[in-house]
């Protein structure tokens, strides 16, 4: 009777994971792009690969839009806790495919100068979302946009830097992109980058997404505003979500010396 149990036990093992998989790959069917490849190597966590290696994944016009669509999916997917992105290929990006996208500035319908601008100044806007909707160049004679000017002295926090990488679009090597604080660390291989980032990305996974979720609305909130406003719009977030029962579950967890990793949390 015992080993019947075993076996049943582990038949119901095998059905059920059979069925977590179906699942899992019907779900990712849904993430079907030209430029983007999506999987799921974890639990929660996804995987988001710029895939035009034979083009050093230049962003061309089909790359804007799906990063678009791609990431209000991911925002939408109660699956989806940590998203980790990541370069096909022996680069992550080239940068903007100049030949594909040229004829949306160079080419005009219109005669009309207003009009031309107004045209013009909608594609922009559509191109910055692509990098916008992730937060929820000199050379080749045009002024840096989709927010790098705008976000990169924050990041690194020397707008002295800032400006010398903006003026000259000189490259900026891993050992100076770590001293900066533009990265937090440097691998020596591609190979070992994306195991770190999966590790890092399962740590956050296993945490509540309310409190991380709350954690990064409220980074990127205070990073544009005072430190009083910042701490106002936190008593109003927190007012609400301070009631979530994934306090009372992390509370229990610690009483009972649990590993919090083995804490499980409701999907969003």
């Amino acid at each position: 009777m015992a080993v019947f149990r075993g076996l049943l036990q582990r038949d119901l093992q095998k059905a059920f994971l059979g069925l977590r998989n179906m699942s899992s790959e019907a779900g990712l069917a849904s993430y079907n792009y030209a430029t983007l490849k999506v999987t799921a190597p974890g639990d929660h966590i996804f995987h988001v690969e710029l895939n035009r290696p034979e083009k050093r994944n230049a962003m061309n016009k089909d790359f804007w839009r799906e990063m678009v669509l791609c990431f209000r999916a991911l925002s939408d997917d109660c699956n989806c806790r940590v998203v980790v992105v990541s370069g096909a290929g022996k680069m992550f990006t080239s940068g903007i495919d100049l030949m594909d996208l040229a004829g949306d500035f160079l080419q005009h319908e219109e005669d009309d100068a207003a009009r031309i601008a107004w045209n013009v100044r909608k594609k922009i806007k559509d191109y910055q979302e692509s990098f916008s909707v992730i937060e929820k160049e000199v050379d080749v004679g045009l002024a840096a946009d989709v927010g790098t000017l705008q976000r990169l002295p924050s990041v690194i926090g020397s707008r002295s830097l800032a400006s010398e990488l903006a003026f000259t679009a000189r490259k900026m090597m891993s050992d100076e992109a770590l001293s900066s604080g533009f990265v937090s660390r440097v691998f020596p291989d591609k190979s070992s980058l994306l195991s770190a980032c999966f590790d890092l990305a399962s740590e956050i996974a296993s945490k509540s997404p309310v409190a991380v979720q709350g954690t990064k609305v409220n980074l990127v909130y205070a990073r544009d505003h005072s430190v009083q406003e910042s701490l106002d719009y936190m008593a109003t977030w927190n007012m609400s979500m301070l009631q979530t029962e994934d306090i009372m579950k992390s509370a229990q967890a610690a009483l009972q010396k649990k590993n919090p990793k083995d804490v499980t949390f409701s999907k969003l």
